[in-house]
């Protein structure tokens, strides 16, 4: 079993290597974020957006609306648990339930105003993670350190290029006229909304719409990446450092039972337990009942009793 335990021991056998502040996770790779690397034009369109709705985010306090905070909440919602837990991750990367087509375009399309890249990309990387994940070809293992995992990694595209040049594991996507559409388009996609967003609602919308919302989107969904396999509980053997984070878990529509997730990737519903709060898969369970979802995915019993801790341990 290979888990945070092996890791830490792998990382002690080398000088120069350190855990991140509380836990047992060992820094056992490097990568420059910033310099002695390469960039090209996606890392630094990357940056100037990102930097950009970082700045928004200054003037905040000053341009606040009880309306522009209800939009920017409204579309969090929709953006966040519609666009990237319902459709990016759980519809589209795993497959664990089947939409009709207008409403899985819909819902991608709430996705892609999340601004974390298309479908096509984002589905590519989630898939990789989850091929190889802890490993040398993962494109955002925290081994490489928390910031880089958290959101070091978007600024080197040479990076996900350099572990992964074959791409091809999306080709169900790249089949699909529409994502292949929203592919070549994306970057007008984000430009069109915040400039309709500035027309109809001034710069007080613009920075809790665009610049509010955005940010504290990428860093809650970001933690996924980062703080979910640093901080948590692990309660199957995944043979990764996946945790279940209850503070991510509230914040990001139960993204945050991430240990569940890698133990069982094709479930529609990541909080397995009652009291582990997922509100997307209460909203998937909403869909059944209307039968807008379909062959909805759920572990079974055997799966479960072959990823528990107890079953593993009467084979050692």
């Amino acid at each position: 079993m290979r888990n945070l335990v092996t890791f830490a021991i792998e990382g002690e056998n080398k000088p120069g290597h350190k855990k991140i502040l509380m836990s047992d996770v060992v820094v056992t790779r490097k990568r420059s974020l910033f310099r002695c690397r390469k960039w090209n034009i996606v890392d630094i369109v990357t940056v100037i957006w990102i930097m950009f709705v970082h700045f928004l985010m200054i003037f905040a306090p000053f341009t606040f609306t009880w309306g522009a905070f209800w939009v920017a909440l409204l579309c969090y919602a929709s953006c966040g648990m519609l666009g990237l837990t319902l459709s990016y991750h759980r519809n589209l990367a795993h497959r664990s339930l089947k939409l009709p087509k207008w409403l899985e375009y819909t819902f991608a399309y709430f996705g892609v105003q999340a601004a974390q890249r298309d479908p096509i990309f984002w589905v590519s990387i989630h898939r990789t993670h989850h091929q190889y994940v802890e490993s040398d070809k993962d494109p955002h293992s925290p081994t490489y350190g928390f910031w880089f995992s958290h959101i070091g990694w978007l600024f080197d595209s040479g990076f996900i290029v350099e572990k992964y040049k074959e791409r091809k594991n999306v080709e169900d996507l790249k089949s699909q006229p529409f994502y292949r559409f929203i592919r070549r388009t994306y970057l007008y996609h984000i430009l069109a909304f915040a400039a309709i967003v500035y027309a109809l609602g001034g710069f007080s919308y613009l920075v809790w719409v665009v610049g509010v919302r955005i940010t504290l989107s990428y860093h809650l969904t970001f933690l996924v990446n980062s703080a979910c396999h640093i901080w948590g509980k692990q309660v199957w053997n995944t043979g990764d450092l996946s945790k279940n984070n209850l503070w991510v878990a509230l914040f990001t529509f139960g993204e945050g039972w991430h240990n569940n997730h890698h133990a069982f990737e094709y479930s529609a519903r990541f909080g397995l337990e009652w009291w582990e709060i997922d509100l997307c898969w209460w909203f998937i369970l909403f869909l059944e009942t209307t039968g807008l979802a379909t062959n909805v995915k759920l572990p079974t019993a055997t799966h479960k009793l072959k990823k528990s801790f107890a079953s593993s341990s009467k084979f050692k």
